[in-house]
């Protein structure tokens, strides 16, 4: 094989991996309302700034029929790139590969980038999408969950981990999101966290309860406290994400970003003697009183974001 055939060969597999599971896969993540792992990535980063790392990574397992079946980029995109201009390292979970189902490979790249992330001083978001560990590749994978979850507890204080729930994740796929920084969840009857299904629940309880009502987004941001951000979209949790980012420092050593402001810092605001009673018994909304005292944004609106609604 000549050089330009094996450059040929070389783009042509990129164009597989490209492709992710396949058009009928990807035409049902759409039908439910999602995006792909790579549009999520695309939407999540500024634009052209997505650097990809172990494309071509493949499974090695030979067991259950899985070596002849090729996964692309075994199940999880991998990167860095930029979210306004600042370094942030990325992984999306690909559903329309065998349901984004964590094997060794898969792991050891979400490993890799966090190791990276580590290194550079960065953020790591994590776009969950995942149905948990590949129970073809057996302790394999379930190892793989413990370098992720080791990973966690090195980066913890250094720099921001910030995970978004955006598909039907359950076992080991929630145990990182939880002991990260931030989890964001995205409100749909596709989406849900929990560590073991419904039909275990009956199983166990004798209680029956749907996906959404055991673990959908509105339980962990009223009931649990797991989620601390709450979209009703693919598309507004990534910008959530963004916005998120915006307040925070790159790691432990930095301070968090600074923005030029219109508004006074000694601005004096009477609204808040209306707010605010006189009498220590009535009521008020200290929502009202923040909003008065935070920088107004480039519109005049209360540069606020909630956590924990």
């Amino acid at each position: 094989m000549s050089m330009e055939e094996k450059v040929k060969e070389l783009y042509e597999r990129k164009e597989r991996i490209l492709k992710m599971g396949g058009e009928e896969k990807v035409a049902k993540q759409h039908e439910k309302g999602k995006l792909t792992a790579r549009e999520r990535i695309e939407k999540l980063l500024d634009p052209g700034s997505f650097v990809e790392i172990g494309m071509f990574v493949k499974h090695r397992n030979t067991e259950f029929g899985l070596d002849k079946m090729e996964l692309p980029a075994d199940g999880v995109i991998t990167g860095y790139g930029t979210i306004d201009g600042r370094l942030v390292f990325v992984y999306a979970q690909d559903f329309t590969v065998m349901g984004g189902s964590l094997g060794e490979m898969h792991a050891a790249k979400i490993k890799r980038i966090m190791e990276l992330a580590l290194e550079a001083g960065a953020p790591i978001i994590g776009l969950n999408d995942s149905g948990g560990a590949r129970i073809q590749e057996g302790v394999d994978a379930l190892k793989g969950y413990g370098e992720i979850f080791k990973m966690n507890t090195i980066l913890s204080g250094v720099v921001p981990q910030i995970t978004a729930i955006m598909g039907p994740c359950a076992g080991g796929a929630v145990y990182s999101p939880a002991i990260g920084d931030f989890i964001l969840m995205v409100d749909n009857p596709a989406t849900f966290m929990f560590i073991t299904g419904p039909q275990v629940v009956k199983a166990v309880t004798g209680v029956e309860v749907s996906s959404t009502q055991l673990g959908g987004g509105m339980v962990h941001a009223q009931k649990s406290g797991q989620a601390h951000l709450i979209g009703k979209s693919d598309e507004e949790v990534l910008m959530l994400i963004r916005r998120l980012v915006s307040y925070l420092p790159s790691n432990n050593m930095e301070k968090p970003p600074r923005y030029p402001t219109n508004d006074p810092p000694f601005r004096k605001s009477d609204k808040l003697y209306e707010i605010v009673p006189d009498d220590p018994n009535k009521g008020y909304d200290v929502r009202q009183v923040i909003y008065e005292i935070v920088d107004r944004d480039a519109n005049g609106n209360p540069d606020f974001l909630e956590i924990l609604q």
